[in-house]
């Protein structure tokens, strides 16, 4: 029986990545549930699939370094997963340089070549990585840290990148409907409760059981800013908008003791599919689910109004990027006008809802102001109706935890 070699498919899931449109979390899981593979080598193929999108820039800067002439597509992607094994990982050189010249097929030679002048050479290499511009140093684009500059300052862009090409922490929330936390850290030695939140347990290694069972559910402490924000109580009806896969759903729902109403609606199948699954795991019974697309038709449920409601819009996530690698060469300078408009027609479909005197929370999980303090700004002028309360954001660089925003508004 032929081992399957996880850099091959490796290989295939960058080349599958590159080659469309689809995210990195998707492509990898599809990928390590195609191939049944050994513990380490699919901890393996992770390290280098994530490894090479979160080092791209700096990664292509070798290859320019190491080869004057032009690189095909397909031997640039295995002269990636060499180079990241040699700089970035602790992979005997010889494995690293014979393993990769595995894969290049034709390109054999050539990426034997370069392999091997990149190891003559590292320090050189790394003299030169180590003087090139953040955007090469921590491989993201200049667009973001141009931006980023400009908003945090020099110093902070710069801690910002080092945190999102840093591995992500293992947060979860311990699930009160079932569990207290104190019980579920008696059952797993590598676990400590987190000083961020009551609620939520660093993890070295996950226990199984606690996620078959329904004990936790996995997510950074930035999540649950706005659900505490939103201070949902037992017996209120409760609207959580844009709801899947369900982690802002279920800790409403843990709030609120299971008691009371909670509408938790998507638009999209897939995901609700997945928001269903997590609730019943999670033993959240007063969920009520929705399919529908809060820009397109009249609400599905606006014979109904709500003590309170959550809008968890979509944006551009650069909160997120650490634990969404890839987002990063995904964005646009168009983004950043595209998406405040969709959250603000979002919100404008969804505020007639609200009962005079309710509470909205207008939640992100991006850092750009367009997104974020703007939105306030325009629900004022748009949405006279939302009083604006207060609001409170992370900050990676400042928080050590994933970027979010959350503001509060009363219906007047």
């Amino acid at each position: 029986m032929t081992t399957a070699n996880p850099r091959a498919i490796c290989l295939e899931a960058l080349n599958r990545w590159e080659g469309g449109s689809r995210f990195s979390d998707e492509i990898l899981h599809e990928a390590l549930q195609a191939t049944p593979l050994a513990t380490l080598d699919r901890a393996l193929l992770t390290e280098i699939f994530y490894g090479v999108l979160r080092n791209l820039s700096m990664l292509d800067f070798l290859i320019a370094r190491l080869r004057d002439a032009a690189v095909d597509r397909g031997t640039r992607q295995v002269l990636r997963i060499g180079l990241y094994q040699i700089f970035k990982m602790r992979t005997a050189d010889h494995a690293a340089v014979n393993e990769t010249v595995r894969l290049a097929g034709r390109a054999r030679d050539l990426v034997n070549a370069v392999l091997r002048r990149s190891l003559r050479e590292k320090q050189e290499l790394q003299r030169a990585l180590d003087q090139a511009p953040p955007s090469i140093l921590y491989s993201h684009p200049k667009l973001l840290v141009s931006r980023w500059e400009q908003q945090f300052g020099a110093a902070a862009t710069l801690e910002l990148c080092r945190w999102n090409n840093s591995p992500a922490e293992i947060y979860v929330r311990a699930n009160t409907l079932k569990v207290t936390p104190g019980e579920l850290l008696r059952t797993a030695k590598d676990a400590e409760l987190s000083d961020i939140h009551p609620l939520m347990i660093r993890v070295g290694r996950m226990p199984l059981l606690w996620i078959v069972n329904g004990l936790c559910y996995v997510q950074d402490p930035s999540t649950l800013v706005a659900c505490d924000l939103l201070d949902p109580k037992p017996g209120e009806a409760v609207l959580d908008a844009c709801a899947a896969p369900g982690g802002k759903t279920s800790y409403i729902a843990q709030l609120m003791q299971d008691e009371g109403e909670i509408t938790a609606c998507d638009s999209s199948v897939k995901r609700l599919s997945r928001l269903r699954e997590n609730l019943q795991r999670l033993g959240a019974s007063s969920v009520k689910i929705l399919q529908h697309d809060w820009l397109t038709g009249a609400p599905p449920c606006r014979e109904q109004t709500f003590d309170k409601i959550l809008v968890d819009a979509p944006c551009t996530n650069t909160g997120v990027i650490r634990r969404r690698v890839d987002v990063r060469w995904r964005l646009s300078r168009e983004d950043f006008e595209r998406m405040p408009n969709k959250q603000m027609g979002i919100l404008k479909s969804i505020a007639p809802l609200l009962k005079k005197g309710g509470a909205l929370v207008y939640s992100s999980c991006s850092i750009e102001p367009e997104e974020n303090q703007l939105v306030i700004e325009r629900v004022a002028s748009d949405i006279p109706e939302l009083q604006f309360v207060e609001s409170r954001q992370t900050l990676p660089f400042r928080d050590r935890i994933d970027g979010a925003f959350a503001a509060r508004f009363v219906r007047t």
